[in-house]
C-alpha cells in the first residue's frame, strides 16, 4: 500500500516528485444516506473515499467518489425523497486549526457536483480527485472548464534559474493527446506537450528577467486565459547545483577543475549519458548575449563529479567570442526524452565563473603576449570610461559593521559575504561582513560594504578587497533585455570580471589593478554617512516614536503609524490590532500587534501577519506580497524583489519569524516574532524629517510635537494619563472603511468578505491603571511581585505581564524594548571618520583605521625609497593631520636619485648662480682696469689735443711691408704696433 500511495502521489501531483509517506490513512463511506429522507430515500446512497498521507512536511489527499445519487440534505433545502434541490454538499477542506479552508470549484455547492464521479481523472482514474494540502494548494487534477480564466494553475517547480531549462509541469485545463500547448514566460513564448490528460510541461527559456513574472498558458489558437506568477532566480542567488570543490576555476592556468553535482538532479537511472558544455556572455551591442561556447565532454558517465582538464583546450580557436570574459558550465543529459515531439532534459547550471582557465591560450595568441590579463584590463578601463559615472547616486557606506546592520531600510548581507551563510568572502578576503544596497538606484547601480575584523568600512585605497561599488545592481534595472540591465550578468560583465582581469590575475600593486582600485570602483567613505532614524511598536502595544517619545496605547483595530504624503515622499504603515488572549482569570482587556502592512509610493503592498498558534508549528509569520502569500523556505527565495520594495528574511531564520521590507526610499520595516508577539520596527532615511504624521509621530528631533493629529493639530497630553493618549490621540488614527485625506485607506488583505470596521471597536476599554498593584488585586502579591521581578525597571514590561499574567509576553515585551535601545544608541552615535588615506604605491600602512587618535606608520616594498611623511595622525576633528614633508611615496632607486637631483638642483643654483655672477663681474672690472691703464700710456697726444680745446683729424700713412727675418719679425711687430 504504501508503495502504491507514494507512486500514486508522485505521478498525480506536480512537484510532488520526491515524496515519500511516513504516515496514511483511509477513510471510506459506502452507500450513506442523507439526513431527513423518508424511507424510500434509504436507496439514494453515495459511496466515495479519503486517502490521506504525509511525510511530515508535505501532506496530499485523495478523493475517490464511486456513486453519487443525492446531493443535498433536507436541510440544505433538498426534497426529502431524492436529495435533490436546494444548496449542493460543501466538497473541500480546512486546516483543522479554524485557519484556512479551501473549497473545490467547480463542484462544491454547485449542480455540477454530480460531475465528481466521471471527472478527476487522476492517476488516469475517473472520480479520483487529489491534492496537496499543507501551506500552499495544489490540485492534481484538471477543470474541463478551458476557458476559465479564474480557476488557478498549478504548476511546479514555481521558480527556475534565470538561465533556463527548468522543466514545468501543469496543471490545469484537461489536455487530449496531440493538443497544441504555448506557454508564455514574461515575454518568451515556447512550445510545450501532453504528458497526460492532467500534465502538460514546458522548458522555461533564457529569460533577462527576476522576481515575479507572467506565466501563462494556451491552448490550440485561444487566448492565454490560464494564469500564474513564475518566480525567476537572478544566477547568482539560484539554488546551486554544480559545485567547485577548489577555488581552481579562479586561476588563469590551473592544472585541473572538480565540479560536481547531485546525480538524482538529472535522472535515477545512473547509467544514462550526461554532457558537459560550456556557455559564454557578452554585451557587445545593446542586446546581450547568452552564447554556447564548446562542448566539454559528451557522454560521459552521471556519477555526480567530473575533472576538467583545461589543457585539452588550449588549442581551440573561437575567434568570434574572444570578447567573452565569463560564463557557465552546463549539464545536461546527452540523450533527452522525448514527448510529443518535444526534447525535453533537466539542466544544471553552476554558478557565474570566469573563463581565463579555457580562453587564456587564446587571448595569449591574440595579444601576442603572455601578458594577456593587461590587454583585457587595459581594454575595459578604456570602454568604462566612456560610461556615465555613478558613484553619486548610491548610498553612502556606515563606518561600522554596526551601523551597517542596523540599516534595515538600505542595506541586506551580500550572499558573497554573509557572516551567517557564507563567511568565505572570496572577493573580499579578511572581510568579516558585507552588506549591499537592497534596491538598484536611479540609474540601476549598487553599493557594497565590507567590514573588516575590527568592524570598521574596508576601503578599495588601503587593499584591493576593499568595498567596491557596482555600475550594475545583482537585480538589473528595467528594462531587464538591454546592456548593464541584465540581472546578474550586467554585474558580471562591468564589476565583477574586470576585477579578474586587473587584480587577482595580476598583483595588487599593477597599474592596471590600482586604476582599477582608484578610480573606476573606489570605495566610498563614510564621512558623509547619516544613521536613519528608528521608531518600534511592541508588547500591549507600546510605542516609541522617532524622537524618543514612549507612551502605551491599546486600540483595537486598524491604525496608522506612519503616514507621509507630500511631493517628494510617499509612504504608509499601518497596524493592526486585536486583544490579547484570554488568562486564567476570563478576558484580558488590552491588545496586541497581529498585522503590519505598509507601502512606497506605488510599490508592491507588502502585509506581514502574525500566525494563529495552532498554525505555527513550520511557519512563525505569514506574507502576503499584493495579496498573494509569498514563503521564504529555499535559499533562491530568501531575498525576493517586487516593484519598489525587497522583502527578505535573514539566512539564519529557518521558520518565517523575522521578516524585513526595503523600500526604493530608503525607508524599511522590520518584523520579529517570538512566542506570538510581535514587534515592529520602522526605519526612516533623513529625506523623511518633518514629512511623517500617525502614532510614530513626527520625526523633527522635538518630541513635542509627536501628537499631531491627521488635521495637523498638536496636542499635549500626559503620557502617564493612558485615557487621555487613548481617547485625545491614539483612537483618531483609526483607519475606517473609506479613504481619507489625512490618513489614508486600509491596505490590509480583507478575506472573507471582511473589511477595516470588522476588527475596529471604538468602544474597547482597556485598563488604564500602569501600575501592577493597581492592576492585580492585593490577594495576588506574588504575581506583583513576579511582575517586578521578571521586569525590574521597565514599566512596559510590568504593565504587560499584571495585564496577561503570561510570563512569555513579560519577557519578550522586556526583550523587545531592551533591542531597541541598543539599536537605538547604535544608530544615534556619531562615528567620526577621518575618511581616505592612501597607501602608497608600493608600500604598506601599519593598519586601515581612520577614527580619531588613530596613528599610521608608512613602509615601502624591497629597494623602494620612501618621501614624505612617515607617519600620519587621526585628529579629534576628523582630519588628517597636515603632513610636514608632503604626501607619502614609495619610489625606486633610480627614481629617487632623479626626484633628488632635481630637489638639488635649485639648491645649487641659489648658491653658486650669485658667486658665478659675482665672479664674473670681478673679473670684468679688472680686465676694464687693466684695458683703462694701457690705453692712458698709449694716447698722451690726443690727451693734449683735448686740453688745447682743438683737434686735427690724423693722417694715417699705409704701413709698409717688409720681409725680415725670423729673428727680427717679433721686433719690428712691436715697433709698428707702437708707431700705429
Amino acid at each position: 500500500m504504501r508503495e502504491r500511495l507514494k507512486w500514486d502521489i508522485r505521478e498525480g501531483v506536480v512537484g510532488a516528485e520526491t515524496f515519500s509517506p511516513k504516515h496514511s490513512v483511509i477513510i471510506t463511506w459506502k452507500n450513506v444516506s442523507f439526513s431527513g429522507g423518508i424511507d424510500n430515500s434509504l436507496y439514494k446512497t453515495n459511496t466515495f473515499q479519503l486517502v490521506l498521507a504525509t511525510d511530515e512536511v508535505y501532506s496530499y489527499a485523495i478523493f475517490n467518489y464511486a456513486e453519487i445519487q443525492w446531493t443535498s440534505h433536507t436541510e440544505a433545502g433538498g426534497d426529502t425523497s431524492g436529495g435533490e434541490g436546494g444548496v449542493p454538499a460543501f466538497v473541500g477542506f480546512n486546516a483543522g486549526n479554524g485557519t484556512r479552508s479551501y473549497e473545490y470549484y467547480p463542484y462544491s455547492q454547485r449542480s455540477t457536483i454530480r460531475d465528481l464521479v466521471g471527472r478527476g481523472w487522476a492517476n488516469g482514474f475517473p472520480g479520483r480527485h487529489i491534492f496537496r494540502i499543507d501551506e500552499n494548494i495544489m490540485l492534481g487534477t484538471c477543470n474541463k472548464d478551458i476557458a476559465g480564466a479564474n480557476l488557478p494553475l498549478v504548476f511546479a517547480p514555481e521558480s527556475g534559474n534565470m538561465l533556463g531549462g527548468t522543466v514545468v509541469n501543469i496543471t490545469g485545463p484537461c489536455f487530449e493527446p496531440g493538443m497544441k500547448i504555448r506557454c508564455k514566460f514574461d515575454i518568451v513564448d515556447v512550445v510545450g506537450t501532453v504528458v497526460d490528460r492532467n500534465r502538460a510541461i514546458c522548458v522555461q527559456p533564457f529569460l533577462m528577467a527576476e522576481g515575479y513574472v507572467i506565466f501563462d498558458i494556451k491552448i490550440g489558437e485561444g487566448q492565454y486565459n490560464w494564469k500564474g506568477k513564475y518566480f525567476v532566480e537572478t544566477p547568482a542567488t539560484a539554488t546551486e547545483r554544480i559545485y567547485f570543490e577548489t577555488d581552481a576555476v579562479h586561476e588563469r592556468y590551473p592544472q585541473e577543475i572538480k565540479i560536481t553535482w547531485d546525480k538524482y538532479n538529472l535522472t535515477s537511472n545512473l547509467n544514462t549519458p550526461i554532457s558537459v558544455s560550456l556557455y559564454g556572455y557578452r554585451e557587445t551591442t545593446i542586446t546581450p548575449e547568452l552564447v554556447y561556447i564548446d562542448m566539454l565532454e559528451e557522454g560521459v558517465a552521471n556519477s555526480g563529479s567530473y575533472t576538467i582538464a583545461p589543457a585539452a583546450y588550449r588549442q581551440r580557436y573561437n575567434w568570434d567570442m574572444h570578447d567573452i570574459r565569463f560564463g557557465f558550465i552546463h549539464i545536461n543529459l546527452t540523450n533527452p526524452v522525448t514527448y510529443a515531439g518535444l526534447t525535453v532534459s533537466p539542466v544544471l547550471w553552476s554558478k557565474p565563473i570566469p573563463l581565463g582557465w579555457y580562453f587564456a591560450p587564446q587571448w595569449q595568441r591574440q595579444f601576442d603576449s603572455s601578458k594577456w590579463e593587461e590587454y583585457l584590463c587595459d581594454d575595459w578601463i578604456k570602454n568604462d570610461r566612456y560610461l556615465k559615472n555613478f558613484a553619486s547616486d548610491i548610498s553612502q557606506c556606515p563606518c561600522t559593521l554596526e551601523q551597517a546592520l542596523a540599516d534595515k531600510g538600505r542595506f541586506l548581507p551580500d550572499f558573497d559575504c554573509d557572516l551567517d551563510l557564507n563567511p568565505n568572502c572570496f572577493y573580499n578576503k579578511g572581510a568579516r561582513h558585507c552588506v549591499r544596497t537592497g534596491a538598484p538606484s536611479l540609474i540601476g547601480s549598487e553599493q557594497q560594504c565590507c567590514y573588516d575584523k575590527n568592524d570598521y568600512l574596508m576601503l578599495s585605497y588601503d587593499q584591493q578587497w576593499g568595498s567596491r561599488p557596482r555600475r550594475s545592481h545583482n537585480l538589473g534595472y528595467l528594462p531587464w533585455t538591454e546592456a548593464n540591465k541584465v540581472p546578474t550578468l550586467s554585474q558580471w560583465f562591468h564589476d565583477v570580471s574586470p576585477f579578474y582581469m586587473c587584480c587577482l590575475w595580476q598583483h595588487e600593486q599593477a597599474v592596471g589593478c590600482e586604476t582599477f582600485r582608484f578610480e573606476r570602483r573606489p570605495s566610498q567613505d563614510c564621512v558623509a554617512y547619516q544613521a536613519p532614524s528608528v521608531a518600534t511598536i511592541f508588547g500591549d502595544p507600546h510605542f516609541i516614536t522617532f524622537d524618543d517619545l514612549e507612551f502605551t496605547f491599546n486600540g483595537k483595530g486598524e491604525f496608522v503609524l506612519v503616514h507621509a504624503d507630500t511631493e517628494s515622499q510617499k509612504f504608509d504603515v499601518q497596524a493592526r490590532f486585536e486583544q490579547v488572549s484570554p488568562n486564567i482569570y476570563g478576558p484580558v482587556r488590552a491588545t496586541q500587534l497581529t498585522s503590519i502592512v505598509a507601502r512606497d509610493n506605488t510599490s508592491a503592498i507588502i502585509e506581514v501577519r502574525l500566525r494563529p498558534p495552532q498554525a505555527q508549528w513550520r511557519y512563525r509569520l505569514d506574507v502576503f506580497a499584493n495579496g498573494k502569500r509569498i514563503f521564504f523556505d529555499r535559499s533562491s527565495l530568501k531575498t525576493q524583489h517586487f516593484h519598489g520594495v525587497t522583502v527578505y528574511t535573514p539566512s539564519s531564520v529557518l521558520n518565517q519569524s523575522e521578516v524585513i521590507m526595503m523600500f526604493q526610499s530608503g525607508a524599511g520595516v522590520e518584523v520579529v516574532e517570538n512566542k506570538g508577539y510581535m514587534t515592529a520596527r520602522v526605519f526612516l532615511p533623513w529625506t523623511f524629517i518633518n514629512q511623517t504624521r500617525g502614532l510614530l509621530g513626527n520625526w523633527s528631533f522635538d518630541a513635542s510635537d509627536d501628537f499631531a493629529l491627521p488635521d495637523g493639530t498638536v496636542i499635549n497630553p500626559n503620557i502617564n494619563n493612558f485615557e487621555r493618549v487613548h481617547k485625545d490621540f491614539g483612537l483618531r488614527w483609526l483607519l475606517e472603511d473609506r479613504e481619507e485625506r489625512d490618513k489614508g485607506a486600509s491596505l490590509f488583505l480583507h478575506e472573507y468578505g471582511r473589511t477595516a470596521s470588522y476588527f475596529a471597536n471604538r468602544t474597547f476599554l482597556p485598563v488604564w491603571d500602569q501600575f501592577p498593584e493597581d492592576i492585580i488585586p492585593a490577594n495576588r502579591s506574588k504575581e506583583i511581585r513576579q511582575a517586578y521581578d521578571i521586569c525590574g525597571d521597565s514599566y512596559q514590561c510590568r504593565y504587560d505581564y499584571a495585564m496577561s499574567l503570561n510570563r512569555d509576553m513579560a519577557f519578550y515585551t522586556l526583550k523587545y524594548q531592551q533591542g531597541f535601545t541598543s539599536l537605538k544608541e547604535q544608530t544615534s552615535r556619531r562615528v567620526i571618520s577621518c575618511g581616505i588615506l592612501e597607501t602608497p604605491r608600493f608600500g604598506r600602512k601599519s593598519n586601515f583605521l581612520f577614527v580619531p587618535g588613530t596613528k599610521v606608520t608608512f613602509e615601502c616594498n624591497q629597494d623602494f625609497v620612501l618621501t614624505g611623511d612617515q607617519r600620519r595622525t587621526c585628529n579629534a576633528d576628523g582630519q588628517w593631520d597636515i603632513p610636514e614633508y608632503g604626501y607619502t611615496e614609495c619610489l625606486n632607486q633610480e627614481e629617487f636619485s632623479v626626484r633628488t637631483f632635481g630637489k638639488s638642483l635649485p639648491i645649487i643654483l641659489v648658491i653658486i648662480l650669485p658667486l658665478f655672477i659675482c665672479l664674473m663681474c670681478v673679473g670684468y672690472k679688472i680686465l676694464m682696469k687693466q684695458m683703462k691703464d694701457n690705453g692712458s700710456n698709449s694716447s698722451g697726444g690726443f690727451s693734449s689735443f683735448r686740453k688745447n680745446g682743438s683737434f686735427k683729424r690724423p693722417t694715417i700713412t699705409p704701413p709698409r711691408i717688409t720681409v725680415k727675418s725670423p729673428s727680427e719679425s717679433e721686433d719690428v711687430g712691436e715697433n709698428e704696433i707702437r708707431s700705429l
